[in-house]
């Protein structure tokens, strides 16, 4: 849980840093800042790219724990040895939370995404 906290911390931060760099691109529109502002549009094209692997990574790891705890309330129900109620009640738990703060993050992303759209050019 504690992980999984920290993958949306990460995403949040890399948010936050691509903000903060949006909004430090030069308002003037010489020669060296369009040469400016394609360096930064560069760098985050690849900093984009890193952001798509770590909410991938993220909404992999929320799929993961809602399988494994599926897995463990069945194997529970089947009745086999070794499967308390406490960890199948943990293990849903973890994936009924890391779910909804998945949900958070996704309407964050779409309100920004919105805010984006909205912004006049």
């Amino acid at each position: 849980m504690i992980s999984d906290r920290m993958d949306i911390n990460r995403v949040l931060l890399e948010m936050r840093n691509i903000k903060a760099q949006t909004q430090a691109l030069p308002a003037q529109n010489n020669d060296r800042t369009i040469l400016e502002t394609g360096k930064n549009i560069a760098e985050l094209s690849s900093q984009s790219s890193s952001f798509d692997k770590l909410l991938n990574q993220a909404v992999n790891n929320v799929n993961d724990l809602q399988k494994a705890s599926g897995q463990m309330a069945q194997a529970y129900e089947q009745g086999q040895p070794g499967i308390n109620i406490t960890d199948v009640m943990i293990a849903s738990q973890k994936a009924s939370v890391s779910f909804q703060a998945m949900v958070q993050v996704r309407n964050k992303l779409v309100e920004a995404y919105r805010d984006v759209m909205n912004m006049p050019v």
